[in-house]
């Protein structure tokens, strides 16, 4: 079973708790959001492939997994995450044996708490976290995550790089940039993106910059090397060429032909 929690603290760490032992969890639950690490729990799964679900419907910052009574299907789901992406992983509650702890580690997981889990070390780890996560991209971060906060149930993550697109046009946008924001591995971001929408990321913003140069050309009076800021093109010659390829003319020429026939 798997469950979407919201809280009211929107400026929190985003955790996905993965333990399919209701007592563990609400008690992982207690120390985790009664504290002040600045985190919250805000999805939990029993089952690795809920897990994967949650993970593909909202982006969160960390995944909190309690492997004390599935070691085998925890390790296995750390690397099935490390397929798709890079998002932090903290393994509480396994064996003080070695053997796994390296093989926690095979799978770049941030820390592998051993059991008894100690509050002091749970602290410890989620600060460690914390301070990787805000030395990153925080401005893309925190608009995806708004973005994500506002999207309905039904939508994708694919959905929240599509709005992101169309809000952020006119500045350096790219996979790779949304993909680290959203803790995804940026290939398999790509695909996925590609599943859903039958074109590359390229092929898409390429498109949606050109087709609003286009209303922009017809709708108003910007000069044209306005327009080629508006939409992401701080080089007005690449704008041209862009522009003549997608339309097969020249932006100049695409204004005469609007102005005459209207």
């Amino acid at each position: 079973m798997a469950i979407l929690m919201k809280s009211e603290v929107l400026n929190l760490h985003k955790v996905l708790l993965v333990d399919p032992d209701r007592q563990s969890r609400e008690t992982t639950w207690q120390m985790v959001n009664g504290s002040q690490w600045g985190y919250a729990i805000q999805g939990w799964a029993g089952k690795s492939e809920d897990a994967l679900s949650l993970l593909e419907k909202q982006p969160y910052s960390l995944v909190l997994i309690n492997i004390k009574r599935f070691q085998i299907e925890g390790l296995n789901l750390c690397s099935q995450i490390r397929q798709r992406s890079r998002i932090p992983i903290i393994l509480i509650g396994g064996d003080h044996d070695f053997n796994l702890a390296r093989k926690a580690m095979a799978c770049q997981v941030s820390d592998y708490l051993a059991d008894p889990v100690h509050t002091a070390d749970l602290a410890a780890s989620l600060q460690a976290v914390k301070r990787e996560l805000e030395t990153g991209s925080a401005l893309d971060s925190y608009w995806i995550s708004a973005m994500v906060r506002k999207r309905s149930k039904q939508s994708s993550i694919v959905d929240v790089v599509k709005q992101y697109v169309q809000q952020e046009m006119h500045r350096n946008v790219t996979l790779k940039k949304i993909s680290d924001a959203l803790h995804f591995n940026c290939a398999y971001l790509g695909r996925k993106f590609k599943e859903e929408v039958k074109m590359t990321f390229n092929e898409y913003l390429l498109r949606e910059r050109m087709e609003r140069a286009k209303r922009l050309l017809e709708q108003t009076d910007m000069r044209i090397y306005e327009i080629a800021n508006e939409v992401g093109y701080t080089e007005i010659d690449w704008f041209y060429k862009k522009f003549k390829e997608y339309t097969g003319t020249s932006a100049n020429e695409y204004r005469k032909q609007i102005t005459f026939t209207a």
